[in-house]
């Protein structure tokens, strides 16, 4: 489903003109992405978290140059559902 569809069905199910629906959601994900960019977590109860996970530095290997380098710790964007939606999901419920 891409945001499109989001937009479609949500001005389908609430009688919302779709130019209002995509600003809406927009508005959202803006609001998410820069309180993660921050270093804020989001928490949607019955939906799931979106939280910011810190990963530790790490050394790897680069297999075509043979050589080891160095990867830095580094922050990345992460989404954990909650119960009640995995069991949806699970449960293939509508």
């Amino acid at each position: 489903m891409t945001k499109a569809d989001i937009v479609n069905e949500i001005s389908k199910n609430t009688g919302i003109e779709k130019v209002t629906v995509q600003k809406a959601v927009e508005a959202f994900m803006d609001t998410v992405s820069g309180s993660l960019s921050e270093g804020n977590n989001v928490y949607l109860r019955g939906f799931g978290s979106f939280i910011v996970k810190k990963r530790a530095e790490k050394t790897a290997r680069n297999i075509s140059r043979n050589t080891t380098i160095i990867i830095p710790e580094h922050k990345i964007p992460s989404f954990k559902p909650a119960k009640t939606f995995v069991g949806r999901v699970k449960n293939n419920v509508k």
